[in-house]
C-alpha cells in the first residue's frame, strides 16, 4: 500500500447502497421505487412486502449503513486520512441524487464511490453506475457543476472482506454440538440472479459459465474453506448455493436454492450445516428473512442443526480495507506505484469498468466506466 495517506486527486467518498424501509408506511413506496417501470400492481407489492411487515416494516440495512459510515469515518480519522464520507441510496432516503447534490454544494469535484456489493454483476455494479449517471443528469439539468466520479474496484478478494467472514464461519462451527461439528458442511450463500445475467457478468472476455459473478464467489468460498481447514485441521465439504430468487418461474436462475440444498444435504446424511452468506456485506433483510427465518425454519423441520455465520458489516478490518482501496485508487490515478492487496487466484479487479462489462438488456448511460458520458 502507499506510504503516504494521500487521497488526491479525490476529495470525497460516497457510500452507495440499496436502501430500505424504516417503518410500515415506507414498505410499499420503497418497493415501488425498487420495481419502478415493471408495472407491478400495488396489491402485489403489499404481498411482497410481508417479509418487511414481519419485522415491523423496518429493513436493517439503513441502520447497518449508518454503523459502517461511522466506522469508516473513525478509521479515516484514526489514520490521518482527510477524506469526508457521504452516504446515499438507490431506493430510499438518503437518496443518491440528494447526496450528490450535497457533495457538489460542499465543493467536491473528484468523488470515489464504495458500493455495498463486492462482486461483478449487473445488479451489483452496472445498475449502480446507471443510477449514478441518472443522478448526474439531474444535477446537470439543475445547472450544477458535475463532479467526476470513479468507483472502487470489486473487493470480494480483499483480506479485509474475506478474513472477517472466515472468523464468522469458525465461530459458527464452534457453536455446533461437538458430536456433529467436524462432519458439518458449509453452504456458502449469495443472491441468485438469472443465468443470463450471471453468464454476462464481468468483462466481455470473461462471459459464459456463470461469468465473473460465479467465479468470484467460488474463489472466496475456497479461500474461506482452506483457511478453516488450516485453522481447525478439519476439511469441511462445501458448496456455493443461492437465495432470494425473485424472478418469473420460467426464467432460469442460479441454483440450488438454500432450502433445497438443506433438504438434499439432510437426505444425504449430513449431520449439520453452516450457512455462510458471503455474497452480502451486511445482515440486511435478505439475510434476516431468507436465512435466519425461512432457511432456519426448513432446517428445523428436517431436524438438521444449522448455524448462520456473520457478514462483514462494520468490522474494523473492512473499514481498513476501504481505506486501503481508496489509497490504492488514488495512487493509480496519480501515477504512483501501488501493489493491490488481494487473496485467491483471480487477482485484483479492474479499476475502470470496460465497455460491455455486465451489460443490461436495454443499454443505458452509466457513470464511472470506460463508456461513461461523465468522464
Amino acid at each position: 500500500m502507499p506510504d503516504a495517506l494521500d487521497p488526491r486527486p479525490y476529495d470525497a467518498l460516497l457510500l452507495l447502497s440499496f436502501g430500505g424501509p424504516e417503518g410500515p408506511d415506507d414498505v410499499v413506496p420503497f418497493l415501488e421505487n425498487v420495481t419502478r417501470g415493471r408495472g407491478i400492481p400495488r396489491e402485489r407489492l403489499k404481498e411482497v412486502g410481508q417479509h418487511y411487515f414481519q419485522f415491523g416494516g423496518v429493513s436493517p440495512i439503513n441502520a447497518q449503513n449508518r454503523t459502517l459510515l461511522d466506522a469508516l469515518r473513525k478509521d479515516f480519522a484514526d489514520h490521518g486520512l482527510d477524506l469526508p464520507v457521504y452516504w446515499g441510496n438507490r431506493n430510499w432516503a438518503p437518496y443518491l441524487t440528494d447526496t450528490l447534490r450535497e457533495i457538489v454544494q460542499d465543493g467536491h469535484r473528484r468523488v470515489l464511490v464504495l458500493a455495498t456489493s463486492a462482486y461483478a454483476s449487473y445488479s451489483g455494479c452496472r445498475q449502480y453506475r446507471e443510477n449514478l449517471a441518472d443522478s448526474l443528469a439531474t444535477l446537470k439539468d439543475e445547472g450544477l457543476e458535475l463532479p467526476r466520479i470513479d468507483k472502487l474496484r470489486h473487493y470480494f478478494n480483499h483480506p479485509g472482506f474475506v478474513e472477517p467472514m472466515t472468523d464468522g464461519v469458525l465461530r459458527s462451527l464452534a457453536d455446533l454440538p461437538e458430536e456433529v461439528r467436524d462432519r458439518a458442511h458449509i453452504a456458502f450463500t449469495t443472491h441468485s440472479i438469472p443465468d443470463s445475467a450471471a453468464d454476462t457478468s464481468g468483462p466481455a472476455e470473461g462471459h459464459g459459465d456463470g461469468g465473473a459473478y460465479v467465479r468470484q464467489h467460488l474463489d472466496v468460498a475456497r479461500l474461506i474453506a482452506d483457511a478453516v481447514r488450516e485453522r481447525t485441521g478439519v476439511d469441511h465439504p462445501w458448496q456455493l448455493v443461492y437465495q432470494s430468487r425473485s424472478g418469473a418461474p420460467h426464467i432460469p436462475w442460479l441454483e440450488p436454492d438454500i432450502c433445497d440444498h438443506l433438504e438434499e444435504r439432510h437426505a444425504a446424511g449430513v449431520p449439520a450445516v453452516v450457512m455462510a452468506p458471503i455474497g452480502f456485506v451486511s445482515d440486511h433483510m435478505e439475510v434476516l428473512y431468507d436465512l435466519d427465518t425461512e432457511a432456519t425454519a426448513k432446517a428445523g423441520e428436517l431436524g438438521l442443526p444449522v448455524r448462520r455465520s456473520a457478514t462483514v458489516g462494520a468490522d474494523p478490518r473492512f473499514a481498513a480495507a476501504v481505506r486501503e482501496l481508496v489509497l490504492e485508487r488514488a495512487a493509480v490515478e496519480s501515477g504512483r506505484d501501488v501493489t493491490p492487496c488481494v487473496l485467491g487466484t483471480l487477482g485484483p479487479s479492474h479499476h475502470l469498468c470496460p465497455v460491455g462489462c455486465c451489460p443490461a438488456r436495454a443499454p443505458r448511460p452509466a457513470a464511472a466506466g470506460a463508456d461513461s458520458p461523465y468522464a
